[in-house]
């Protein structure tokens, strides 16, 4: 994923929710939850993309970042 769609996913979804914190890739970052921007928190997604949590389902305008069965149903 590039930077750029990373960008135009977190106009649809908070920074926070769009970063895996519970991934065991996100334990060396975890301490940064709170402390960094949301550009920041961009930057390190694209350079790791299995920061990014995942799945991810848009229709272009919403976003379910992470598996959300009733959530999933609602967009498709």
């Amino acid at each position: 994923m590039t930077l750029d769609e990373i960008r135009q996913l977190s106009e649809l979804s908070s920074v926070d929710e769009m970063f895996a914190w519970k991934s065991p890739s996100s334990k060396p970052y975890r301490y940064l939850r709170g402390k960094v921007t949301d550009a920041e928190l961009i930057e390190l997604m694209a350079s790791e993309p299995r920061l990014i949590r995942r799945p991810i389902l848009t229709d272009g305008s919403r976003v379910v970042m992470g598996f959300k069965q009733g959530a999933y149903d609602g967009l498709i």
